[in-house]
C-alpha cells in the first residue's frame, strides 16, 4: 500500500490537472444568533472556538492539503461558526477509528463528517445527520471486470475505507461468494478516499465501493478514466444517512442540529451543497440520529 504522503501528492496533482468541481459562489455573511450560542458549552464559549476532526480527504465534503481544510464541509462550518459566534477549526486524524475516539476521548469537540449513521455506531456517539447518500462502484472506463453490484464483485480486487461501513458490507460479500462457490474477493483497506481512487486509476484494484457523491467528484477528475456503477442500487445498504458526531449524550448535538436548521433555513446549505455538486444528497431538515441497521 502506498505511503500517505506520496498519496497526498498524487492527489494534488491530480486536483490541480483538472478543473475543480465547484463553482465559485458568493456565500453571504451570517449574524451571530445568541441564543444558539448560550447553548454552547462554557469552555467553548470562552474559548471562542471549536475543532472539528476530520480522517483526511473526503472530495467534495473535505479535501485536505497540509493543514488546510476546503469543500463543502469547510464551507458549512465556516457558515456554522458564524451563526454560533465561534472559530471552527480543522484537524486531521488516520482512520475512522481514531476520529471517533479522538471525538469521545474530548480531544476534538466533533467531527461534521459527514460520517456513515448506523444504529451500532450510535451505541457509543450521536449523529447529526445533513446528507442523504448511497454506495456505489467507481471503476476502469469501460469497466472491464463488469463489476455493476454486489455478487458481480466476486473474484475481484476491491478497494473501501478502512473501517467504515462498505468495508464491512463487502466484506459479509466476500464471505458469501466463498459460500456460493465463487471466486474470493480481494478486499484492500485503506485509510484516506484518494489512496482508494488511485489504487483503481494504477489498476491495482478493479473497484472502489465507496460513498456516490465523493465518488462522483472522483470520477469528474479523472480525466474520462473512471466511471461509475451500481448507481441507484441498494448495494447491501438500508436509506443512508450521514452527518456530524458528538458524544453519546452531548448538548452540542441538538445545538449542531438547531444551527444546521438556521442555515437550511436561510438558504446558506442550499448553496454550499449546489456550489459542491451535491444537489441530489441534500435533506430537507437535518435530524439526530436517523441511520438504519449496518448489514451484518
Amino acid at each position: 500500500m502506498p505511503s500517505k504522503s506520496i498519496v497526498s501528492a498524487a492527489f494534488i496533482g491530480l486536483l490541480l490537472a483538472s478543473p475543480a468541481l465547484a463553482q465559485d459562489a458568493a456565500i453571504p455573511k451570517l449574524s451571530v444568533n445568541e441564543e444558539l450560542r448560550a447553548r454552547l458549552p462554557e469552555n467553548v464559549r470562552t474559548e471562542g472556538k471549536m475543532i472539528s476532526v476530520n480522517n483526511g480527504s473526503f472530495p467534495p465534503y473535505e479535501i485536505v492539503t497540509g493543514t488546510e481544510m476546503t469543500g463543502a464541509s469547510a464551507d458549512l462550518t465556516d457558515a456554522l461558526g458564524q451563526v454560533l459566534g465561534v472559530k471552527i477549526e480543522h484537524a486531521t486524524v488516520g482512520g475512522l477509528p481514531a476520529l471517533l475516539a479522538g471525538v469521545n476521548s474530548g480531544r476534538y469537540q466533533f467531527a461534521f463528517g459527514p460520517v456513515g449513521d448506523f444504529k451500532s455506531r450510535e451505541e457509543a456517539n450521536d449523529f447529526v445527520d445533513w446528507v442523504q447518500e448511497f454506495v456505489v462502484f467507481a471503476v476502469q472506463k469501460g469497466n472491464p471486470k463488469g463489476i455493476t453490484s454486489l455478487d458481480t464483485a466476486c473474484g475481484n480486487r476491491i478497494a473501501v475505507m478502512a473501517g467504515g461501513s462498505a468495508e464491512r458490507v463487502i466484506q459479509v460479500q466476500a464471505e458469501k461468494c466463498k459460500a456460493d462457490g465463487k471466486d474470493p474477493i480481494e478486499v484492500q483497506s485503506y485509510t484516506d478516499q484518494p489512496s482508494s481512487i488511485l489504487a483503481v486509476r494504477s489498476r491495482r484494484a478493479d473497484a472502489f465501493f465507496s460513498s456516490q457523491a465523493p465518488l462522483t467528484y472522483f470520477v469528474s477528475q479523472a480525466n474520462g478514466q473512471l466511471e461509475l456503477t451500481g448507481v441507484g442500487q441498494k448495494n447491501g445498504f438500508d436509506d443512508l444517512y450521514q452527518g456530524a458526531v458528538v458524544p453519546k449524550g452531548s448538548p452540542l448535538g441538538p445545538v449542531l442540529q438547531d444551527a444546521i436548521k438556521v442555515l437550511m433555513d436561510n438558504g446558506t446549505y442550499a448553496a454550499i451543497m449546489k456550489k459542491w455538486g451535491l444537489e441530489n444528497n441534500m435533506l430537507k431538515e437535518p435530524g439526530i440520529n436517523l441511520g438504519g441497521q449496518l448489514p451484518k
